[in-house]
């Protein structure tokens, strides 16, 4: 990770830096911080287009509480891809759908393994 990410408003975090109740909401937060480094985008493109998706959630309702913040970092992460031109809409469905079909064989507890049937 970088030395010093700017800080993001309403991220999850505790004294040591932020914190993660699921693995994929660590592995969102680590890809969105991979392509920062790499150059994919700047950090201020990154916090306005996080925060353009909290402020469309909340518009459809979301109650802000906290317990959808890696939702829309989802969401954002997505969304700067595809404006970026780094992955399509199309792959990013794709893939998905991958992990949907992997998810659903695999049994409760056990790691998800994308096997090649599992692409489209």
């Amino acid at each position: 990770m970088s030395p010093r990410l700017p800080d993001v408003p309403g991220l999850p975090r505790d004294e040591d830096g932020p914190v993660f109740r699921e693995p994929w909401e660590a592995q969102a937060f680590a890809m969105t911080v991979k392509l920062h480094e790499a150059g994919a985008f700047t950090w201020p493109e990154w916090a306005t287009t996080l925060a353009a998706e909290i402020e469309a959630a909340v518009r459809r309702g979301d109650p802000d509480t906290g317990e959808t913040y890696y939702l829309h970092w989802l969401a954002a992460l997505e969304r700067i891809v595809i404006e970026k031109r780094i992955a399509s809409h199309d792959i990013l469905a794709r893939r998905r759908h991958a992990w949907e079909r992997a998810a659903a064989r695999t049994p409760h507890g056990s790691p998800i393994v994308l096997r090649p049937e599992d692409e489209p």
